[in-house]
Order: C-alpha cells, then sequence, then structure tokens
C-alpha cells in the first residue's frame, strides 16, 4: 500500500495570536499546507463545516469554551488528527479525558521542537486513519455488493425455481457475458422481478 502524498492541512484554534503564530512558524509549508488560524471554537466549527482538515491544533483555552469539548465533539465526527495544547498545571487532567478519544494532548509552554514532533506523530497517525477508511468504505461496498447479490439471486429462487448454486452460476455467467459488474446485473433482476411483481 502506498502512502499518501503531500501536504496536510492544518487549523489552528487559538484565542491567542501570538500562540497561533508560535504554532504556524513550526509548520513547514512542504508537510503542512495550507494552515488556518481561528479565534475561538465556534469559527472553527462554521468553518469545518465546509472544509476538512487533516490536523486540528487546539491551544487552550479558548475565549468560547475551554477546547475540550470542541475537541471531543469534532474526534466523534471526524478522522482528523487532534493536538490540545494545556497549561502544564492542567495536563493530567485534560489528558485523562481527552485521550479515550485519541486526541493527542501536550503541555505548555512546549519547546518548538517538541511541538514539531508532536505534530509530526499527530500528522502519521492522520494518515494512517486515512487509511483505516478507505479500508472501512470498501469493505461497507463490498457487504453492500454481496447484499444485494443475495437479494437477487433470493427473487431467482423464488421466481425462476433455481437453487442457490443456479442462481450463483446465472448472476456470474451474465456478468461474464455482458462485462458487468455482479451487483448491476443484481440490481437489474431486482429491477425486473420487482416490476413484475407490481
Amino acid at each position: 500500500m502506498t502512502a499518501d502524498a503531500g501536504p496536510q492541512s492544518v487549523l489552528i484554534v487559538s484565542g491567542n495570536e501570538k500562540g497561533a503564530d508560535f504554532i504556524r512558524e513550526i509548520l513547514p509549508k512542504s508537510e503542512f499546507y495550507p494552515v488556518t488560524a481561528v479565534g475561538n471554537a465556534g469559527e472553527a466549527k462554521r468553518i469545518l463545516v465546509q472544509n476538512v482538515f487533516d490536523i486540528v491544533i487546539v491551544n487552550t483555552p479558548l475565549p468560547d469554551e475551554f477546547g475540550t469539548e470542541f475537541a471531543i465533539g469534532l474526534s466523534d465526527e471526524t478522522y482528523t488528527g487532534i493536538l490540545l495544547l494545556v497549561k502544564s498545571e492542567l495536563f493530567e487532567q485534560v489528558v485523562y479525558a481527552a485521550e479515550p478519544y485519541g486526541i493527542l494532548t501536550a503541555s505548555k509552554p512546549i519547546p518548538r521542537q517538541a511541538l514539531y514532533r508532536i505534530v509530526k506523530l499527530s500528522a502519521a497517525t492522520r494518515r494512517r486513519l486515512q487509511r483505516l477508511e478507505r479500508r472501512n468504505e470498501s469493505l461497507k461496498e463490498k457487504m453492500n455488493e454481496i447484499r444485494i447479490v443475495n437479494r437477487a439471486k433470493w427473487i431467482l429462487i423464488r421466481e425462476r425455481g433455481m437453487d442457490e448454486e443456479e442462481a450463483h452460476r446465472y448472476i456470474e455467467k451474465t456478468a461474464m457475458d455482458t462485462r458487468s459488474a455482479r451487483k448491476e446485473i443484481a440490481e437489474e433482476i431486482i429491477r425486473t422481478y420487482g416490476r413484475e411483481r407490481s
């Protein structure tokens, strides 16, 4: 399997412009592009409705909420890599809340190189999740095809008096003869016999 190429998009959510600039400065454009910054969770939610980001970095606290709730909500809805930056005295409490959701947490102040490494870790995790997401979609498509083909087989058994093996062979042979996918043949069988029964 090939690795996903190209830079990853980043959303920085920070109520502190200086903090957003610090984060932006450590992200090389060759690896992270575009980098978008917003000032609070509300803005982030609005921008996430129309855009997908590979990585979201939340520099807590935010002006409209702390940031943990936003991060947890985002992790429930997407495969985005999420990093929470929190003051060291809150680190244990936030890790306890965020870790079960797969959210990375780092305490601040944080040296540039350490932050860069954590963002790289988040990027690697995101790439892995993307591969799993694609594999999951492929399995869903295959399961859907199996359901449709099985439904068509049962229609052939009921309507044409075939046994299961004959129905299977009929769908396979028709697909090969017409150079069509089994799913297409099965859907046509379902449509044809659905109309006849109406």
